[in-house]
């Protein structure tokens, strides 16, 4: 086994300890024996070389938590605080010898738990299968070929070459670089380019050394080519992630269930507490309160929370991916939903990204064959991530420029410059090939040429040829400019300060026309309530007309040069006022989305380039598309398989229902738990008896659970779509005070049906078994009026119409229901009943609840309709 493919599988600090040294003896090694050394051929690995390593060290992905079988999946799923509750009543009933009720409390667990996994398990397959679509890739050499292979493919020993864009898929030494800057900021935070090289270093730490690149990281400019040292969990990225794996950050949407879970265990707290010292001090059991007290705390938890919530994102998901949107990170589908800005670069999304090259003119407008000659000769030789441009630039032309010239050096693009150049060995000179933005191009010029003649650069032509360059960018045209300088042949380096004193030889000007569809997709997100944004490194001329194609109203584009002059108040009103920002750098796309984050609005970003990758990461949901940049691609949350903005509607459209239907589980639970409390506590204070028995509290919320499985497949009112919607734990409280007290209503009605129309208020001069079935009947006649007025409430609260005749549920949820239903009603009379004491109602007790429901049902609504109107929705 050679060098670099060491199998390190211990996970301890001795191991982390023998990697960094290894890493660290690699990076003293002189680059011209450093492939010798590692036994790697110059030609690259080997297919039969590349499979006998990846046997002995994996595959190049992190460490994952390997399956040990159902009982390993499903125990982290116990570790719920919910659940941990529910086992706690559940060990807390067996001390007390109550078994009945530490089964239903099982059934209900299992229920939860096993259920959840079930349907997860189904979902997160799908999606896993889903992803893997999306795959991001590198280039390696491998039998002296350039092949381009999954990241995960890539073994110890393999040659990469890197260019602008590219992700670094492992841990790797570098054998040559050439104005290579990378992003470190992932492992360590820096936000400023780390330059690399390929000399031999040492030191104590291998983060800090330059020679080195890190998986994890990604090159902003320039190129090189390195050898894999680690992959896989052996990286430096792969020891962090392992220490990071239990510093897990919650997402919004992750604070809002948190908060919801934690604000209900709160509230039963405190009502379990009172209701067990008020039955305490008025029965005199403590044993008997405390069995009842458990049983009500398990009343009020919302046990089938975690499971409702999966099973909504990964259906989430799948609805996605056949709009053609894949989901990366599942808690990304709720931020989907409550978007309302939308930010998007311009190129490819809002135009056909079908850039055509439509003109190559010197500088006084004449069409000029050496422009497209140097233009064709810079887009050939360059190295690093060729751009639409680039290949709109050799599309429209087949020059054999190898005959007549060969490349000496290349100076790469950078974001800063907005220009990059190659130096060619053309006819007596080496010819450095400047192709850039026009205005950053024109001040490191200082003549022209016009055929053979050369002249200086004055003042006046500067301004007539900016004139044109903005008549041009003001008919959509995108413009760059063409310079070149000659230099003495023995001259082999070049650097960006021999960008200077260029000869400008003319300009190109490329069309990208706007997509069809833009214009219908923008207006349906803005009625959907999402602003638009347009973040773009293009010229401000060319932004302008493109929004005024797609119907986007722009009076004005801000540029990146005048945000960089505004105070930070200046800069935060500007990202809330303007709709179009054209020349700007990445890290002023990264700063737009912060500023209108910290005004309150959920952003999402739109792009495909290296230069989005940093707004993608810091917006509440990135989006990118499958054919974008890998570092583009890894950054985001969702890919889409086409460059099509009606998906992004579809999937907004997505998000708010997923949203909607977890919302309605909360409200159910929250008004419905809420309600119940008030019943207890009023019914513990004048009843001679426990209101209902502990077991059948119990059996009462383990088939109200069943009847909630059904809401991940219901429809979503089309109204709730129309706005973006946001976690509002307040709003949940007053819902829950507001109705949850109109169940109470009804529930003291069935105490006033059943105490004075049935007779159970006879209790108190009863003796023997006739007492024991007045107690019976009272409390068989509340379990099924409450399990009734539950099981209908899950139709009023799931929309904002009118239950059943405006807005009817999924055929699922309507079947969970009406079989809880029907249980509710039959259990009574069912030999099984008796096991729950529960006893035969008589006839009459029927028409009462049906008038009971009725009557509930259209108070609720009304309460609900008025709430709305009061609070919204």
């Amino acid at each position: 086994m050679n060098l670099f493919a060491r199998p390190f599988r211990e996970n301890t600090a001795e191991r982390d300890s023998a990697l960094e040294r290894h890493l660290l003896d690699i990076c003293a090694l002189p680059t011209e024996t450093l492939l010798s050394s590692l036994g790697t051929p110059e030609r690259g690995l080997s297919v039969d070389q590349v499979e006998s390593i990846r046997t002995q060290v994996g595959r190049n992905e992190l460490t994952r938590k390997r399956k040990l079988g159902l009982l390993s999946e499903l125990l982290p799923r116990f570790a719920n605080p919910l659940v941990v509750l529910l086992l706690l009543i559940a060990g807390l009933s067996i001390a007390m010898g109550v078994i009945r009720s530490a089964v239903v409390v099982g059934a209900m667990v299992l229920i939860s738990v096993v259920l959840g996994y079930i349907q997860e398990a189904r979902s997160s397959k799908a999606v896993d299968q889903l992803r893997a679509m999306v795959q991001t890739t590198c280039l390696v050499m491998r039998d002296g070929k350039q092949v381009e292979i999954p990241i995960p493919e890539v073994v110890p020993g393999d040659i990469v070459l890197l260019a602008a864009g590219s992700l670094i898929p492992a841990d790797l030494r570098l054998l040559s670089a050439k104005d290579l800057y990378v992003s470190q900021s992932l492992l360590t935070g820096e936000s400023m380019p780390v330059e690399k090289t390929s000399a031999p270093s040492k030191g104590k730490r291998s983060i800090d050394l330059l020679n080195v690149c890190f998986q994890g990281s990604s090159v902003l400019s320039g190129s090189g080519r390195g050898v894999v040292i680690h992959t896989g969990g052996n990286t430096y990225f792969g020891a962090i992630s392992k220490r990071l794996a239990s510093q897990h950050v919650r997402t919004s949407f992750e604070n809002g269930i948190h908060g919801f879970t934690w604000l209900m265990i709160r509230f039963m707290i405190v009502m379990v507490s009172l209701i067990f010292l008020i039955n305490t001090y008025a029965k005199g059991s403590w044993l008997e309160s405390l069995t009842f007290a458990l049983a009500v705390a398990l009343g009020l938890t919302p046990e089938m929370l975690p499971m409702i919530v999966t099973v909504n994102l990964s259906k989430g998901a799948l609805a996605m991916s056949r709009k053609k949107a894949i989901v990366k990170r599942l808690n990304s589908i709720q931020n989907f939903g409550a978007m309302d800005i939308l930010c998007t670069d311009k190129t490819g999304t809002l135009t056909q990204d079908r850039i055509v090259l439509k003109r190559y003119v010197d500088v006084t407008n004449k069409e000029s064959e050496d422009v497209l000659k140097y233009a064709y000769m810079n887009s050939y030789y360059q190295t690093g991530l060729r751009n639409l441009l680039d290949r709109a630039i050799l599309d429209h032309s087949d020059i054999d420029v190898e005959r007549g010239c060969a490349k000496v050096d290349e100076i790469p693009f950078d974001f800063q410059r907005r220009r990059m150049s190659v130096v060619v060995d053309f006819e007596d000179d080496n010819v450095l090939i400047c192709k850039g933005a026009v205005q950053d191009l024109f001040p490191v010029c200082s003549r022209y040429q016009v055929e053979d003649e050369i002249f200086p650069l004055v003042d006046m032509l500067k301004t007539d040829i900016m004139e044109e360059y903005v008549d041009l960018s003001q008919q959509g045209f995108r413009v760059l400019a063409i310079a070149y300088r000659e230099f003495p042949k023995d001259k082999r380096e070049f650097s960006v300060k021999d960008e200077s004193d260029l000869i400008l030889l003319g300009y190109i000007a490329f069309f990208d026309p706007p997509k069809d569809s833009a214009a219908q997709a923008l207006s349906q997100l803005q009625k959907l309530g999402v602003t638009i944004k347009i973040l773009t490194g293009d010229n401000e001329f060319v932004t302008q007309k493109v929004c005024e194609d797609v119907g986007l109203p722009v009076e004005n584009v801000i540029t990146g040069d005048q945000l960089s002059d505004l105070s930070p108040e200046a800069f935060a009103e500007k990202a809330k006022s303007m709709t179009a920002f054209a020349r700007l750098t990445p890290v002023q796309k990264e700063d737009l989305i912060r500023a209108l984050q910290r005004s309150g609005h959920v952003v999402g970003f739109l792009g495909d380039g290296i230069n989005d990758a940093l707004a993608m990461k810091t917006a509440d949901v990135g989006i990118s598309v499958d054919t974008a940049a890998d570092v583009a691609k890894e950054s985001a949350d969702i890919i889409l398989l086409e460059k099509n903005l009606l998906i992004l509607e579809e999937g907004v459209i997505e998000g708010r229902k997923v949203f909607g239907n977890i919302i309605k589980y909360i409200k159910m639970a929250a008004s419905s738990n809420y309600g119940n409390m008030f019943s207890m506590v009023g019914a513990s204070l004048f009843l001679p008896f426990l209101p209902m028995a502990p077991i059948q509290i119990m059996v009462n919320n383990l088939l109200y659970d069943v009847s909630q499985t059904g809401i991940p497949s219901d429809s979503v009112d089309p109204e709730y779509i129309e706005r973006p919607r946001r976690w509002d734990i307040g709003g949940i409280k007053r819902f829950m005070f507001y109705i949850g007290p109109v169940s109470s209503i009804f529930d003291y009605a069935t105490f006033a049906l059943m105490l004075f129309v049935f007779h159970c208020n006879d209790y108190k001069i009863l003796t023997g078994v006739e007492k024991e079935h007045a107690r019976m009947l009272f409390q068989t006649g509340w379990f099924v009026e409450s399990l009734l007025t539950q099981t209908l409430i899950v139709h009023i609260i799931r929309t904002n119409r009118i239950p059943f005749v405006q807005s009817r549920a999924s055929g699922v949820l309507l079947a969970t229901t009406l079989s809880v239903v029907a249980m509710g009603v039959l259990l009574p009379y069912l030999p099984i009943g008796s096991y729950f004491s529960f006893v035969p109602l008589p006839s009459m007790y029927w028409v009462w609840i049906a008038f009971f429901m009725v009557a509930y049902a259209t108070l609720t609504h009304k309460v609900k309709v008025w709430f709305i109107q009061k609070y919204g929705d």
